[in-house]
């Protein structure tokens, strides 16, 4: 498999992942979506607010653009049917950058200055997996969120191979 299609794959298991991880989230009162858990992020919502900031602030690096801080730990939308909308076209465009992603970005390092203001210089190697890599660390931690708000054994199956290749 070449590399870009490894990363094509990983666009596409997050954007099936993600509406596995918001179908659920979606069945709980949004009282529970925001209920502090104890969570890196406090809550789910908060967890899946921080995943959006995540993505948005490294798509714009990847498009060759900066994102403005927010906080890591923002709320950049309050309102779930919002989160959701904003997460979907988000999903999209990762999916469009990775499966059309411009002329040479696999071979130059990424320059970036982080949310502290320090100035950056990555390989495409280095800060792929840790892009799709932060999405599944989140992800696990959105899922647990899910269990201890009674969902248990009902949380969605996120297994990279059960998602891109459900069982029959």
């Amino acid at each position: 498999m070449r590399h870009d299609d490894l990363w094509r794959q990983y666009a596409r298991y997050n954007t099936l992942a993600n509406q596995r991880l918001y179908a659920a989230a979606a069945d709980l009162p949004d009282a529970e979506r925001k209920r502090e858990m104890g969570a890196f992020f406090g809550s789910l919502h908060g967890t899946l607010n921080h995943l959006m900031i995540g993505d948005g602030i490294w798509m714009a690096r990847f498009e060759g653009g900066q994102a403005p801080s927010t906080g890591l730990d923002a709320i950049v939308h309050d309102a779930f049917d919002d989160l959701y909308a904003a997460r979907v076209a988000l999903d999209a465009r990762i999916e469009a950058f990775f499966a059309a992603p411009p002329e040479g970005f696999f071979d130059s390092p990424l320059r970036y200055i982080n949310n502290e203001g320090r100035v950056f210089e990555d390989p495409p190697s280095l800060i792929l997996p840790h892009f799709f890599n932060h999405q599944t660390h989140h992800r696990g931690q959105a899922h647990a969120i899910l269990s201890r708000l009674g969902l248990g054994r009902r949380t969605p199956v996120l297994d990279l191979h059960r998602v891109l290749k459900p069982d029959p």
